[in-house]
């Protein structure tokens, strides 16, 4: 097109020559280089002469305008051509980042592309990064279709100043008609692109919301599972595999049972101890209640025997477990007479009566595992503190028969108690004493 609008300006560019002889009037026609200047003429003698027409004059300068007006056109085209090209290029990596996204966020591989030969480079990770640039691209495509407009219509009244005489015949206005029809097409070729980019735009977003909502989720999720994890790696593989370590003599290492006692007429008392300590291992368990601290109390204190404390009243027991190896210890004790029984690794080593004979068990009390309360719950002795580890610390509200003593002293049999079971759930540690995961009667294989 471009070709044949030169062609035609090359031909009216071309001179006209009059020459007049006696007979009548002929007229010849030549065509002239480019670069020649088209104000000659020639007479039949072949003498130039200058014309000086006004009509001629006119039509050489709206010559000169069109053929500037097409060039700058011819310009306008090939960079608009070059935007059109930048635009399908963005265009094709949008889809592509948009079909990215949306196969990493279903999980599916096999729909993946290869955009190895995009020359405009990798997409952004980041969809704000994404959208922004293509906000960025759709402001500078408005501002090239304004200057389009300015430049049209810079064009249209150059053209119609061009036109101003008869002289200038159809030509021009049919240039303009051309001018006009492709300018238009091409202002309508970049609307739809920048209508295409805001539709793509609109949609990246609401797929990028959604992916940042399923991604949330699914975090959500990921923490859960976590925490669930992490619960259920700090659970014991079974809720009385456990022991209570207490490796200081403080007065604010400490277990507590949260389960209280009722009143009692007997009770028996079974855990498995272990204990280098001197002097003296300390307090394994204490029970007090408002009135009495020492209503049961297991202690070892200095050089002195390991004692048993009913209501205050004392029972010195033949026991030793001061050598750093488990052992299971059993208490029993009934109101009547006072009777007790102690029991070492199953064996009864002692037996006792005429301790706080017919004294009820009062109820309502806490159990402290390692110190000695001297008042309920609290006002703890360090000198008194139990140091070691102790573990499966059961109670019944009743005197438990030899053969069931043995049983549990030998692995053979576990029995909790059914007043204050050995549980996870039932014990907290305080003061920085921890619990820690342990199979008593494996743990018991491997000592020395």
């Amino acid at each position: 097109m471009l070709a044949f609008l030169v062609g035609l300006l090359y031909l009216v560019s071309g001179r006209t020559v009059r020459a007049q002889d006696a007979t009548g009037s002929r007229f010849f026609c030549s065509a002239i280089p480019a670069g020649a200047e088209p104000s000659c003429s020639f007479e039949p003698n072949g003498n130039r002469v200058q014309s000086t027409s006004p009509v001629e004059d006119e039509l050489r300068n709206t010559i000169l305008q069109l053929r500037e007006t097409i060039l700058q056109q011819k310009e306008t085209i090939v960079s608009q051509q070059g935007t059109i090209k930048e635009l399908n290029s963005k265009l094709a990596r949008c889809e592509a980042a948009a079909e990215d996204s949306a196969g990493r966020s279903r999980g599916q591989s096999s729909r993946r592309k290869d955009y190895s030969k995009n020359t405009m480079g990798d997409l952004p990770r980041d969809p704000t990064v994404t959208i922004d640039q293509l906000g960025k691209t759709m402001q500078g495509l408005k501002g090239r279709l304004e200057n389009l407009e300015q430049l049209r219509a810079n064009t249209s009244a150059a053209a119609a100043a061009g036109a101003g005489g008869n002289a200038v015949g159809p030509l021009p206005a049919e240039l303009r008609e051309l001018l006009k029809h492709r300018l238009g097409a091409l202002e309508g070729q970049l609307l739809r692109k920048v209508a295409e980019l805001e539709e793509e735009k609109s949609q990246l977003y609401n797929e990028t919301a959604a992916h940042r909502q399923r991604t949330e989720s699914t975090l959500t999720s990921l923490l859960e599972r976590i925490t669930e994890l992490e619960r259920s790696n700090n659970a014991f593989k079974s809720p009385e595999d456990f022991k209570v370590s207490l490796p200081l003599r403080t007065n604010y290492l400490y277990g507590r049972i949260k389960k209280s006692l009722p009143e009692m007429y007997a009770f028996t008392v079974c855990m498995w101890l272990k204990s280098s300590a001197s002097p003296g291992i300390g307090t394994p368990f204490s029970y007090g209640v408002p009135g009495q601290a020492n209503e049961i109390v297991l202690i070892e204190w200095g050089n002195n025997p390991i004692e048993l404390l009913v209501n205050d009243k004392v029972a010195q027991l033949p026991l030793s477990v001061s050598d750093g190896r488990w052992h299971h210890i059993c208490i029993t004790w009934t109101t009547r007479d006072g009777f007790w029984e102690a029991y070492q690794d199953g064996e009864r080593l002692g037996t006792g009566e005429n301790l706080a004979p017919w004294h009820p068990i009062k109820p309502g009390g806490v159990i402290i595992l390692g110190q000695e309360q001297d008042m309920v719950g609290g006002r703890f002795d360090a000198t008194q503190a139990f140091v070691g580890e102790l573990s499966q610390f059961n109670m019944w509200d009743r005197v438990l028969r030899p053969v069931d003593i043995m049983g549990m002293a030998n692995c053979s049999s576990y029995m909790p108690g059914n007043i204050v079971p050995w549980i996870d759930t039932n014990v907290e540690v305080m003061g920085g004493a921890s619990k820690v995961a342990l199979e008593i009667c494996e743990d018991r294989m491997f000592e020395p």
